[in-house]
């Protein structure tokens, strides 16, 4: 397995600065960056992005409900809540690539308080369409593609961060993570209470005072110089680098390639395909319950990884994905609640490891000042091909049948675990020097 990294180790900390200064040269290490004698992991920088970064994700969780039940409810039906979420995912799966230049260009902390100002923005004209009542579409559609384009701004940035503001970087993601699942878990839940009690406008103001403080947050973030690429790189130049850097990693595009079948086969199916199994036999509550259950899965994960330090924490991740088929095989086999909520449990749990090793792997394997556009051809990569598997849920149902499509989930990701162990890269990758 692996030893547990001790948090003791420290080296001498740069100065800090109060606006982080772009500077060409080696990637600045996680520790220098530090002040001395803080927490590997609670310093006061995490403190900040930590309260910047979940702000920032509960009102990103509670917008597409907010949004679809304030349109059904004011009558404009099905078709248009679809083409919102088109407008509001499209600009980010085709702008993420940009958003990874622009922060290597100006930084990435910039660009996320430019993000979050713009969120802000939206969210409160937002407001305004909902509490005045929307008579034009396409002015919704439009803030939602401002809101879509700012996440593509600050996505590429949120990964390049964690290691200026945390020594503990595995243990930082698993904090992250956790939070990422508990808004994931509780911003819907939320705003379909806020619905009720108060209406889609209100939600709005929430998430605009939300990212008004996740700007707040990112503005007190004090970093000494971060890596930048050189003076006078153009957009399509500093596209190209990030390319060929992504490509000379083995380990980082075979991740990314398998995880695009995986996405196209498996994940992006699953949930249309399991809502029309559990709803139909078990009622609308316990498919919330399940999903409830996965979202504590994922907590539970990103805790356990907090303290677990594998050796090579790629191949630990996919060994922990090996859970993931237990959720597709009891609904083919008609397993009851209690039994699909304990596959959720382990689902989540494997998925929250999986996925804080392979952010500490990336962020702590790529130089610093080409990190934010590796990350995000990693986003738009993976992420990219979960709309095509979902969209392909319907038509595959009606050719195939329920239970194939799902055994069909199951296996893919079976494979997907052990092809991730079986490609050489991946599974030696070991942990960084600074990590060890």
């Amino acid at each position: 397995m692996g030893d547990p990294l001790t948090d003791t180790a420290t080296t001498p900390p740069a100065t800090p600065t109060t606006a982080e200064t772009p500077s060409p040269g080696p990637p600045a290490s996680s520790a220098a960056l530090a002040t001395a004698g803080e927490p590997a992991i609670w310093s006061r920088n995490f403190r900040f992005y930590f309260t910047a970064r979940s702000a920032g994700l509960l009102s990103w969780a509670m917008l597409p409900v907010a949004v679809a039940a304030g349109l059904l409810s004011g009558g404009h039906g099905l078709g248009a809540a679809g083409y919102a979420m088109a407008f509001l995912v499209g600009p980010f799966a085709g702008l993420v690539l940009f958003g990874g230049v622009l922060a290597d260009r100006f930084t990435a902390r910039r660009m996320m308080i430019a993000a979050d100002l713009a969120n802000l923005a939206a969210h409160m004209l937002l407001a305004w369409l909902f509490l005045d009542g929307i008579d034009h579409l396409w002015q919704l559609y439009a803030l939602l593609v401002v809101a879509g384009t700012a996440n593509a701004m600050f996505q590429p940035g949120a990964a390049s961060t964690v290691p200026l503001v945390a020594r503990d970087v595995q243990g930082a993601n698993g904090v992250l993570r956790t939070s990422e699942a508990l808004t994931g878990l509780g911003g819907p839940a939320l705003a379909g209470v806020l619905v009720g009690l108060g209406g889609t406008g209100w939600i709005m103001v929430i998430s605009a005072v939300a990212y008004g403080l996740s700007a707040v947050c990112l503005v007190a973030l004090r970093l000494g110089a971060v890596p930048a690429p050189p003076a006078g790189t153009g957009l399509w130049q500093s596209l190209a680098v990030g390319w060929r850097e992504f490509r000379a990693r083995t380990w980082l595009w075979g991740v990314i390639v398998i995880w695009m079948v995986f996405a196209v086969l498996s994940w992006g199916p699953q949930l249309a395909v399991a809502a029309s199994v559990v709803v139909p036999a078990h009622g609308a509550t316990a498919f919330g319950l399940l999903n409830a259950a996965l979202g504590a899965g994922t907590v539970l994960g990103g805790l356990l990884a907090i303290r677990y330090r594998p050796a090579r924490p790629l191949a630990a991740g996919a060994v922990a994905i090996l859970a993931y088929p237990l959720y597709p095989l009891g609904l083919v086999l008609g397993w009851p609640v209690w039994l699909l909520a304990t596959a959720q449990v382990l689902v989540g749990a494997g998925i929250g490891v999986w996925g804080v090793m392979w952010a500490t792997s990336v962020q702590t394997q790529v130089p610093g000042e080409v990190l934010n556009r590796v990350h995000a051809y990693e986003v738009a990569g993976s992420v990219g091909m979960y709309p095509i598997g979902s969209a392909l849920a319907g038509p595959a149902v009606g050719a195939f049948g329920t239970d194939t499509v799902l055994v069909v989930g199951a296996l893919v990701a079976f494979l997907t675990a052990l092809a991730l162990l079986a490609v050489r890269p991946i599974r030696t990758l070991g942990r960084a020097a600074s990590l060890a």
